[in-house]
């Protein structure tokens, strides 16, 4: 399928104002001017007044983590048992069926970050995953990415609501503080 007359944006070093892409397999198989464009008898799609951008990337999300419309039994955002969850990990969490994915998908949204929420200090590992729906294991780019950790409003209401620690802003960067100290001892141990 070939896409014509459009303004590309690449993100690499050269856009095209007027140009052509062309697609085989869901694969990109050519780019470039229109002026350089040369039929092949592939389905034509003119783009004219049009623009294609590369697809986005939403790097801080909760997706298939609170699924939509499924109530209780599809909150696994915030673990709060516990206000230190290192082990957490959005893998075990997300729903890759959730009807969020195809919106995101829709809206240009190719791939997310994802993990869980601000409940705890340390809430968990994130992933970054494709939006283009299958079982977890096929869209994983990388898991963990990132460790989520949160200083807010969200720790000191979940556990002072439950009158347990932390109460305040303080208590939690306390807590993760003492997390990452022991962290770097472990670190140091074990390179010993």
């Amino acid at each position: 399928m070939d896409f014509i007359n459009a303004r590309i944006v690449t993100c690499e070093d050269r856009d095209y104002e007027c140009g052509y892409l062309s697609v085989g397999d869901g694969i990109i198989t050519a780019i470039g001017e229109m002026t350089d464009y040369q039929p092949d008898g592939s389905e034509v799609i003119d783009l004219q007044g049009k623009s294609i951008y590369p697809g986005f990337i939403d790097a801080h999300t909760h997706l298939g983590m609170w699924e939509d419309g499924i109530g209780f039994e599809g909150e696994d955002g915030n673990e709060k048992s516990d206000p230190i969850t290192p082990q957490l990990r959005a893998i075990d969490a997300v729903n890759s069926f959730d009807r969020c994915f195809s919106e995101a998908a829709a809206a240009g949204v190719t791939a997310v970050v994802t993990g869980p929420g601000s409940a705890n200090a340390i809430c968990g590992q994130a992933a970054c995953i494709k939006t283009a729906t299958d079982r977890i294991d096929d869209i994983i780019v990388k898991a963990p990415v990132a460790m989520k950790m949160a200083l807010g409003e969200n720790p000191k209401t979940v556990y002072s609501e439950r009158d347990e620690g932390p109460f305040t802003r303080m208590a939690t960067a306390a807590i993760i503080r003492e997390q990452l100290f022991l962290a770097k001892r472990y670190a140091d141990d074990i390179a010993e």
